[in-house]
């Protein structure tokens, strides 16, 4: 009886040989996070065995129904790299930014471009829309690979110099504070959430024993439709309170987390001398290059980059921080 899927014919010298398909089906499968994945599939009838794939949005996940071999933010990590595919030019090179290099104008990718006959320094990128529409939709955004290579690694131990001799400065000029504080004032904003819900459950109460008393007599109508309103408008800022609380704790909370994975990130590479993939798609979730400027009679060009977690950090705000002028 055969069973299971078709796979290419093992060689001596290669005797395990996965097929693409198998890999993407394991780095894709939620299944590993510990979730049962059900309906997947359909049949069109009962007498069909042909099997339809179900879109995801028609799946039926049951989180943690057993034992996780891989964390969810591994996880999440991996989807994200697999959407930026860096697919090998004719010649067959690739580069670590292919896939990572935005337009910074009209957002869309960057083009790979390469030559058996060119040299590394030759290699370049340019923007998707200014090559497959034209100038005049999209301004050509072209750098060579080199160039953009070292302007990151320049940056990055900027960023990473920041973080392991200016911490404190580096996390108030993002907005976050040491670990100690926010546990205190999570712990203080959690309290008052506590009090605002008890509050809220205690109203109800009352407005269940006050329309009794106003069944049994014990209290006109005019006296109940004045508490109730009371009641009801007191309700409805509570309501509108513990929104505020859970949206400012949620914040904060995500805010601190962030900082902090990618603080323990910067710290990994402490003596970073050369850039590889690795290292590229732990700190860097995009690059964006700037349209060249030739007003001064040299070609200056930005480069933008937005980190993982955190976002974009100016090279004039980390300046800032190593001076002691961050806020």
């Amino acid at each position: 009886m055969k069973m299971g899927r078709n796979a290419p014919a093992k060689t001596l010298d290669n005797p395990y040989d996965w097929a693409p398909r198998t890999i993407t089906g394991i780095l894709e499968k939620q299944e590993y996070l510990g979730h049962m994945v059900n309906f997947k599939t359909r049949k069109q009838s009962c007498r069909s065995k042909k099997k339809l794939e179900n879109p995801p949005d028609q799946w039926k996940i049951f989180e943690n129904t057993h034992e996780a071999i891989i964390d969810e933010e591994t996880f999440a990590r991996v989807q994200e790299l697999r959407k930026n595919k860096r697919r090998p030019a004719r010649t067959g090179k690739t580069n670590m930014f292919s896939g990572l290099v935005r337009c910074a104008d009209c957002g869309e990718k960057l083009y790979y471009c390469t030559s058996n006959s060119f040299e590394t320094r030759q290699d370049h990128f340019v923007c998707s829309t200014s090559r497959k529409r034209g100038k005049e939709v999209c301004d050509t955004h072209f750098i060579r690979a080199v160039v953009l290579e070292e302007g990151t690694l320049q940056h990055m131990r900027l960023v990473i110099q920041c973080v392991a001799d200016y911490e404190d400065a580096f996390r108030r000029a993002l907005g976050a504070k040491r670990s100690e504080e926010v546990k205190k004032e999570l712990s203080a904003k959690k309290r008052t959430l506590q009090k605002v819900e008890n509050r809220l459950a205690e109203l109800d109460r009352l407005f269940k024993r006050i329309y009794e008393d106003m069944v049994n007599g014990k209290l006109s109508e005019a006296r109940f439709q004045m508490l109730s309103d009371d009641y009801e408008q007191e309700q409805a800022d509570l309501r509108a309170k513990i929104e505020m609380l859970e949206n400012e704790i949620q914040n904060q909370e995500d805010q601190a987390e962030n900082v902090d994975r990618f603080i323990r990130q910067a710290k990994k590479y402490l003596y970073l001398e050369k850039l590889t993939p690795k290292i590229l798609n732990d700190m860097v979730n995009a690059v964006y290059v700037h349209a060249p400027d030739k007003s001064s009679g040299h070609r200056v060009q930005d480069v933008t980059i937005s980190y993982n977690y955190i976002g974009i950090l100016p090279a004039n705000l980390l300046y800032d921080v190593m001076n002691g002028k961050a806020a």
